[in-house]
């Protein structure tokens, strides 16, 4: 067998090569991609529960006369807000106005549930009792879905990162996401007092 034969083997055996890498990392990455899309999903499925709870409530509270049209109003335009905000994941600015608007309105309905502490009968429905236990179970739920959003989010900005897959993620276009962070002021410790007299 003569050098040249050789060195064409060897070439067309290293195109194989690298073919091989180029076509396993390419699709490792659009698994990576879709397994984040899901993820957020589920994200956005937590929510979606947590939207809906809020809305059966505040048809029980509507419905409680003489109450605080106020705050209830507050409630209903942060709801409003919360839902139009579109989430692209690739974009850090649109994922951190939905947690504005999430936060917004789970700030304005913390409001509402202490105005509604201030009415006997509200409490005592049955409606409102299982709206207490069921929220709580959901806000628990969102918090797990966040991490496992975070968690895969990891793996997927390494992926990406990380050299030689950064290379095919650069000529395909797949880039590093944003992760899911706390709101704003959370990691302040918060100041407690007590005026006992």
């Amino acid at each position: 067998m003569s050098t040249s034969k050789i060195v064409l083997i060897v070439i067309a055996a290293l195109f194989v090569v690298i073919g091989f890498w180029g076509c396993n990392g390419y699709n490792g990455l659009v698994s990576a991609d879709q397994g984040l899309q899901k993820v957020w999903s589920n994200v956005e499925t937590n929510y979606q529960r947590r939207t809906d709870l809020y809305n059966s409530i505040i048809k029980t509270i509507e419905g409680s006369a003489n109450f605080e049209k106020s705050t209830l109003k507050e409630v209903l335009e942060a709801r409003a807000n919360a839902t139009k905000v579109q989430v692209n994941i690739n974009d850090a600015a649109s994922l951190e106005a939905y947690q504005k608007a999430q936060s917004a309105l789970q700030g304005s309905f913390s409001r509402l549930m202490a105005v509604a502490e201030n009415y006997p009968d509200l409490k005592t429905t049955a409606a409102f009792r299982d709206f207490q236990t069921q929220i709580e179970g959901t806000e628990n739920r969102i918090n797990v879905a966040r991490q496992d959003y975070n968690a895969v989010i990891e793996r997927y900005n390494n992926r990406v990162k990380r050299f030689p897959g950064n290379i095919l993620a650069g000529m395909f276009g797949f880039g590093a996401k944003p992760y899911y962070k706390a709101d704003a002021g959370t990691e302040k410790t918060p100041d407690i007092e007590f005026n006992i007299k």
